[in-house]
């Protein structure tokens, strides 16, 4: 049996299936210009979402650092502990005063880098007036933030404004430094003197 007879290239059914193919390059090229013009699109869109965070971060940072919050002594504290960050020379000292169950006063002393400064500064603002149950939610919260466990765009937290020092994943050897102030207090909460983030 032969096969059917195939048009000849010059022939009007020929030049059809030769456009319908042609027809069918162009459009996936040009899909795939869209779909490339789109993710380029993205791309810069991250990038800008990123630079801005990047520049609060700093603006946050330095300004927590230059003017700590609650970077004090409290008198006949009920809890106090200290920590130290041997990787950067972070050295702090976290004072806790307790009413029942409540954080009624937190304060810092020490000295430190911007990051390990601010993030004492602001976990101090932060955790006045919880419950020390919901100081160790912050605590388990910060730390997985911080290490990459927890993402504060998309996962469920109570961070609020902590949620700047997601920037620290970007400078994974300040990781330490950030955590430094909530492994101390996690520490002093729980009748700890002294912890290391070695």
């Amino acid at each position: 049996m032969s096969s059917p007879p195939q048009p000849a290239r010059g022939s009007s059914r020929g030049k059809t299936a030769e456009n319908a193919e042609i027809a069918e390059i162009l459009w996936v090229k040009n899909t795939c210009l869209i779909n490339s013009a789109f993710s380029a699109l993205s791309a810069v869109k991250t990038v800008y979402k990123m630079s801005e965070l990047s520049e609060l971060y700093q603006e946050v940072i330095l300004d927590h650092n230059k003017n700590p919050r609650n970077f004090r002594e409290i008198e006949d504290p009920d809890r106090q502990a200290d920590g130290n960050n041997p990787l950067c020379g972070d050295l702090l000292r976290v004072f806790i005063d307790l009413e029942g169950d409540i954080v009624k006063d937190v304060s810092f002393v020490g000295s430190g880098c911007a990051i390990s400064k601010a993030s004492a500064s602001m976990m101090t603002q932060t955790l006045r007036g919880k419950t020390k149950a919901e100081a160790e939610v912050l605590f388990d919260e910060f730390h997985r933030m911080v290490t990459g466990r927890l993402d504060p765009e998309s996962d469920e937290h109570r961070l609020g404004k902590l949620r700047i020092f997601a920037g620290v994943l970007e400078f994974p050897a300040r990781v330490k430094c950030a955590s430094l102030s909530w492994h101390t207090v996690h520490a002093a909460l729980h009748g700890e003197d002294e912890v290391s983030t070695e």
